[in-house]
Formats: C-alpha cells, sequence, structure tokens
C-alpha cells in the first residue's frame, strides 16, 4: 500500500508557517513527511530558507509522522556532522526519520568558498561520505582522508538500529549507482516511461528499501489561479541538469527564467484545478510500483491545498489502495 505524505519546501514557506502546516497534515490524512535543506531558495519570490534540523527536531515532536530529508553532505556539510544529525533524530524518535542523501547544487553549496566540482567528482565525494556515515552511525571511531576528511570522530549519542539512507537520483544512471549503497531510492516526478526506467535500473542492480517520488502539483479552485501560482513559485524550478545543479543564486535562475510559460512549468508541475485529476495522477505514481509519495503543493499557502486535499484526494487514493 503505497503512503502519501506532504512535503514541506523551506524555500518556500516560513519555518513557524510551515510548522503549522505539518501538523495540519496531519489531521487532515497525510501518513507522512518529507523536508528539503536548502541554504538558498531557488527564487527571490520564494523567500525563505530556514535551517532544516531545527526545524525537523520540532515537527517530530509536534506530530506523530514520520519524516524524510534530501541533504548534499560533503561540501556545506561535513559527513561527520550529518552523522551526528541523523543519530541523534533517531535516538529521540526511533523508526521516524530517514534521510536521503545526494550530490547537492551549487546553490546551496558554494557559500563554503570552495570550488564546485565536476559531477563525477561530487559523486565520489558523496560515496565517501555514505562511507563515513554509516561507519559513525554503527559506532565505530572513524578517520578518512579522501575528498572528504575525517580525524578519529565517533557519533555517542545514536539509536539502536540506524535510521535508512536512501539514494537521490534523476537519472537512470544515477539510480543505478545507488543501488550499490542505499536502503531506498528517491526521484521527483517525471515522465511514466522514465521512472520506469529508474525503477528497474535500481532494483535490477540489486536495490533495496523503499521507493520514494516527490510528486510536485499546483492547486485552486480555478484554472487560471492554479496556472498562476505554478508559474510564479515553480518556473526557476523547470531546468533539466546540468543547469539546476550549476547555476549559483536565486538571481540567476530568476533571470533565466523570465520568459518560461506555463506550458513547460506543466512538464515539471501537476497542474490542474480538478481535485479529482489530481487523485488520477497520483494514482497513476502508485502503480509505477512507489511506496511513498510526498506531495508538494508549490503554492506558498499550504491550509487550502491541505484542507482539499485531505478532503477529497486522500480518501479517493486510500480507498484505491
Amino acid at each position: 500500500m503505497t503512503v502519501y505524505g506532504w512535503h514541506a519546501s523551506h524555500e518556500q514557506v516560513a519555518p513557524s508557517a510551515l510548522l503549522e502546516a505539518a501538523v495540519r497534515a496531519q489531521e487532515v490524512g497525510f501518513d507522512a513527511a518529507m523536508s528539503s535543506d536548502h541554504f538558498s531558495p531557488w527564487s527571490e519570490r520564494q523567500g525563505q530558507s530556514a535551517f532544516a534540523w531545527s526545524w525537523l527536531g520540532a515537527a517530530l515532536q509536534a506530530t506523530s509522522l514520520p519524516f524524510g530529508v534530501v541533504n548534499a553532505p560533503g561540501q556545506r556539510y561535513h559527513p561527520a556532522i550529518i552523522a551526528q544529525a541523523i543519530g541523534t533524530l533517531g535516538a529521540m524518535f526511533p523508526g521516524r526519520f530517514w534521510a536521503a542523501l545526494g550530490t547537492g547544487e551549487a546553490s546551496n553549496e558554494h557559500i563554503t568558498g570552495d570550488d564546485w566540482p565536476r559531477k563525477d567528482v561530487r559523486s565520489a565525494r558523496l560515496r565517501e561520505c555514505v562511507d563515513v556515515i554509516r561507519a559513525l552511525l554503527r559506532g565505530e571511531e572513524v578517520s578518512h582522508d579522501g575528498l572528504v576528511r575525517v580525524d578519529r570522530a565517533r557519533v555517542w549519542t545514536r539509536p539502536p538500529e540506524p535510521p535508512p539512507l536512501v539514494g537521490a537520483a534523476v537519472s537512470v544512471a544515477t539510480a543505478r549507482w545507488c543501488a550499490e549503497w542505499a536502503d531506498g531510492l528517491i526521484t521527483v516526478n517525471a515522465p511514466h516511461e522514465r521512472l520506469r526506467e529508474m525503477v528497474d535500473a535500481y532494483r535490477s542492480a540489486g536495490g533495496r528499501g523503499r521507493l520514494h517520488l516527490q510528486v510536485h502539483v499546483s492547486w485552486a479552485p480555478e484554472e487560471s489561479a492554479a496556472e498562476a501560482i505554478a508559474l510564479d513559485q515553480w518556473r526557476s524550478n523547470v531546468f533539466p541538469p546540468p543547469a539546476c545543479w550549476d547555476i549559483d543564486s536565486a538571481e540567476t535562475f530568476d533571470a533565466v527564467s523570465t520568459h518560461v510559460p506555463i506550458e513547460q512549468v506543466r512538464q515539471s508541475v501537476q497542474v490542474s484545478s480538478d481535485l479529482g485529476r489530481h487523485a488520477a495522477l497520483l494514482q497513476e505514481f502508485a502503480d509505477l510500483g512507489f511506496e511513498e509519495i510526498a506531495i508538494h503543493h508549490v503554492g506558498q499557502d499550504q491550509s487550502a491545498f491541505l484542507d482539499a486535499f485531505g478532503a477529497k484526494v486522500l480518501p479517493q487514493l486510500k480507498a484505491a489502495a
């Protein structure tokens, strides 16, 4: 049975309002949640970017939902610090936390002043970080010299069982690579054939664990309003790799997305005023084999979306399951 979760977008919503939305998401029937982890928004119009790890402690305390976070260790975050953060949340909220690990984006990572590496170097760095984090969560003392350096680190506060480390992928090749080390796979909505290829690549390479999908949606009672929300908030997010990895500021994302049409946004965002259509499209993703689907309403006002999806969309999806 597919679990339907709510996505907390720190780039778009202030943390106090986002915490209220997390509580409301549980009240209306969402059974899980996940969080972004950015230093910079994708657009100046989005206008936020709170520290996800502080917020996650509050959200886990305020709800009984399981939470995941998508994180990029290796540059902005040292892997030992991420292991400590995972260990603390795992110890405080056993069985309710997972972390997805990816190679990151320049818009968040350039703040260290270090060079933004090539994709192959970023992947190699992430692989080192995974091994460091896993060893630390097993309670080992770790020293490591490579693309990341660690000196006699030990994480003292840990849960009995380490939380899952999920692989984040947007390509078939990366999904296959994640099978080497990940406890699950997460990707974002894409054409169905592309998603089938990614799932097949992960599973055929021995990939284990749950399949997660983040789906961007834009809903409002009127179609024109749903389009306006998507165009305003998400037109800076329509560019495929390597652009989305390598553009390093919200200002540049805004500059290059000035003339993006709604037709292009619709390729990345499920835009509709029809709640039945949203339910049907989400069911199609579940039919592909995704076991947890995190629904991200790209509007900054989450309340109307949560109430509408809780009343009309989640009951249809749960009935179908």
